[in-house]
């Protein structure tokens, strides 16, 4: 097998979002926070959880490793809050993003194919982008309102501002906001 060093280096590299902080939580006030890996994995289960909901024949394989890879370049530029990122230059954090997956898959063979599907997710030019993207937001809302219950947070609303009904490209996904959103008025 060729590769092996720059695969491990891939491998260690992208360890380090076990440990990397969702930093918007940590702006909030959330006390004890997921990190992008726990993200990542919320974020996988519901896109699996979607392709079967939604209408449609989907690709399964496309869409759980856009799920798994979309925050890979994380591993190298940390996470920038939704406060953080508004602050860059138009276009800055795309390109940082894509730099930091340059680098993650240098030297490996099938570090196009990754980086072409993972671009494909970033431009949502497939519906299987868009229901990792759906999913995405989706796992974001949950882990709000799950703060909002377990710790007393209550200045999530950014959160829900952010990524409201109207935002998510599938019929199924906005029933799942809505009535998560229905859960979040109820005690």
């Amino acid at each position: 097998m060729k590769n092996t060093n720059s695969v491990l280096d891939l491998i260690l590299a992208t360890n380090r979002l076990k440990t990397t902080p969702r930093t918007g939580w940590a702006v909030k006030g959330v006390p004890k926070f997921e990190s992008v890996a726990d993200h990542s994995h919320g974020v996988s289960l519901i896109a699996l959880l979607l392709t079967d909901l939604i209408e449609g024949e989907f690709d399964r394989e496309k869409v759980l490793s856009m799920a798994v890879m979309h925050d890979l370049p994380e591993s190298v530029t940390g996470d920038l809050s939704l406060g953080g990122s508004r602050l860059l230059p138009r276009g800055a954090k795309a390109v940082a993003e894509k730099l930091a997956f340059d680098e993650l898959f240098a030297g490996l063979d099938f570090g196009p194919r990754w980086q072409a599907l993972w671009q494909e997710f970033e431009d949502l030019a497939s519906p299987e982008a868009h229901i990792v993207r759906d999913a995405d937001r989706i796992d974001l809302l949950v882990q709000a309102l799950v703060y909002e219950r377990t710790t007393g947070t209550v200045q999530l609303e950014e959160f829900w501002t952010f990524a409201p009904v109207k935002s998510f490209h599938f019929a199924e996904s906005r029933q799942l906001i809505q009535d998560l959103m229905a859960r979040r008025t109820k005690p």
